[in-house]
């Protein structure tokens, strides 16, 4: 018969109970000197971390913001990542004219959560050189130290 009740194991040759101190102490090794450069390599930028370069960000702006019939600008970047031609429309109206406001900010800020490396992928497809330059320049040269 089998029984249904929980059964106590009373057997110890089943496990081994060897326990040291010395082996498992200390859990955790604390340096009072905490390091002052990590080798741990950068993680991929985000799109979030580029726009706090202002001086980037800058340049990005004089540099996808204007609108010309060869130049691919940032309304070709924003409708390949799948903004609707009355997103693109309203978002263009919304920011003309304006200092503040600039529609590759607005573009960039909806899509912050996407990889620098994506947005690099699009200067590729739209053979945006310049911008490409600038944006592995960035990170290579500015991110490992922002990140730190």
């Amino acid at each position: 018969r089998i029984s249904s009740e929980p059964v106590e194991d009373t057997d110890t040759t089943s496990f081994v109970a060897e326990f040291s101190l010395e082996t498992n102490y200390p859990v955790q090794v604390t340096d009072p000197h905490p390091c002052e450069k990590c080798f741990c390599p950068a993680p991929p930028p985000k799109i979030s971390d580029l726009m706090n370069d202002k001086d980037l960000l800058d340049l990005l702006r004089l540099k996808l913001d204007p609108n010309h019939c060869t130049i691919k600008n940032w309304k070709n970047f924003a409708s390949r990542w799948g903004m609707s031609y009355d997103e693109l429309t309203l978002l263009e109206h919304r920011t003309q004219g304006s200092l503040s406001h600039s529609p590759t900010q607005e573009f960039l800020s909806r899509y912050n959560q996407k990889t620098v490396t994506e947005l690099t992928e699009l200067c590729r497809i739209y053979q945006r050189i310049d911008v490409l330059r600038l944006l592995q320049s960035w990170i290579e040269k500015d991110w490992p130290s922002r990140w730190q």
